[in-house]
């Protein structure tokens, strides 16, 4: 069994993969992180760890890992793996978390797609049918751009509005603008993708944020739950039968 770790800005995404299946998967703010050990239906072979939190987090994880008994990998981004290859010109600057959302992705949806990984931070990625990345976005997530709004105006509240196609409050204006230029940047990378592809790519869409961004986003389309949690299962059965 190997438990597969995605260590996210805000929380840790875990999940227990035997080889075929999740034997359990759940997510667990920072604070709460060395209490997984007793939380975990049995105990893991292996570690494989995606971390963009940072150095401490990366310290406690190691630590936890020492807890278990457990060998700990940290997952990297490469220039190909698991049938993906990365666009990037230099594939290490990719995010690891980007990358496994890209393995899980291309795994799980044999076809182009636009890989929105909805967080913190929103990810907009381009995978084309043969598996290749080709280039992507990166914009402040809904809830950091509405922050970002009441940290650095005078004048504007920490909304708590909803979407409006025309708001008519300031509430519904911030929440409606934050999501219509998240939904925007989408839809222009999309229309590229498809030019290039020939073919309108699948969206393929997680995260946190996901449920805010589904209603609105037209087909085809497909909501995967822990994406990069898919793909860490992914490299890491591949690196045992290798």
């Amino acid at each position: 069994m190997i438990l597969c770790l995605d260590a996210g800005n805000t929380r840790l995404k875990w999940g227990l993969w035997s080889g075929s299946t999740w034997l359990a998967r759940g997510a667990l703010a920072y604070a709460a992180l060395e209490a997984l050990s007793g939380a975990l239906p049995a105990r893991p072979a292996r570690i494989l760890a995606c971390n963009v939190a940072g150095a401490e987090v990366a310290a406690r994880i190691a630590a936890l890992a020492d807890a278990l008994a457990a060998p700990l990998d940290w997952f990297a981004s490469t220039a190909a793996g698991c049938g993906v290859t990365n666009g990037y010109a230099r594939p290490e600057q990719l995010g690891a978390d980007r990358w496994a959302a890209l393995i899980g992705a291309h795994h799980l949806h044999r076809g182009a797609a636009i890989v929105v990984m909805a967080g913190t931070a929103t990810t907009i990625d381009f995978l084309d049918s043969e598996g290749k990345f080709r280039g992507g976005l990166i914009l402040p997530g809904l809830a950091l751009m509405r922050a970002s709004l009441a940290r650095h105006t005078a004048g504007l509240p920490e909304a708590r509005g909803a979407y409006r196609e025309l708001p008519a409050n300031t509430d519904d204006a911030i929440e409606s603008g934050c999501l219509m230029a998240t939904l925007g940047a989408i839809e222009r990378l999309r229309a590229l993708a498809g030019r290039l592809a020939s073919a309108e790519p699948t969206l393929i869409v997680s995260g946190g944020a996901a449920e805010a961004l589904w209603p609105h986003l037209p087909p085809p389309k497909r909501q995967i739950e822990q994406l990069v949690l898919e793909g860490l299962a992914i490299a890491a059965t591949a690196s045992s039968s290798s």
